[in-house]
């Protein structure tokens, strides 16, 4: 494994161990996490440890398992299953969501690039219309929940 692998591996470890300080320290100054189908940007460091309790909060109980690694140079590609029961509020950009107590299965991708041993960027992929099915909420039930 290269070590933009390991480090990549290591940071779903971390989640799954709620080291959000960890995330923290492998991320660039100015290095940024984007949740393609929002447009959420998390901003640095501190972006890194908002972006992995963001999902912490809304799934206490969560775990995500590493499914496919593939690395070439300074890019690394995860494909990974995120599964959790929704027992806390999840903060997105587009407004809160109040826990429903349903658990969630969850196929995503991250596509990442690594600078001198730090996430330079992280572009995260995943299903949002499944999500919410699985939440039971539609995109309206959701907006209005925030109301």
């Amino acid at each position: 494994m290269t070590d933009n692998e390991t480090l990549a591996r290591s940071l779903y470890e971390a989640w799954n161990e709620r080291n959000f300080d960890e995330m923290a320290e492998a991320t660039a100054p100015d290095g940024s996490i984007t949740i393609v189908g929002s447009g959420d940007t998390f901003e640095g460091p501190e972006g890194a440890r908002r972006f992995g309790t963001m999902w912490a909060d809304g799934f206490p109980d969560g775990m995500v398992t590493v499914d496919r690694l593939i690395a070439s140079g300074d890019q690394v590609v995860v494909e990974y299953t995120g599964r959790g029961t929704h027992t806390g509020t999840l903060v997105t950009g587009m407004g809160d969501i109040p826990a429903t107590g349903r658990s969630m299965t969850l196929q995503l991708c991250d596509v990442m690039e690594f600078q001198n041993g730090k996430v330079r960027s992280q572009r995260t992929y995943f299903d949002t219309g499944s999500m919410m099915a699985q939440l039971g909420l539609t995109a309206g039930q959701a907006a209005s929940a925030q109301q």
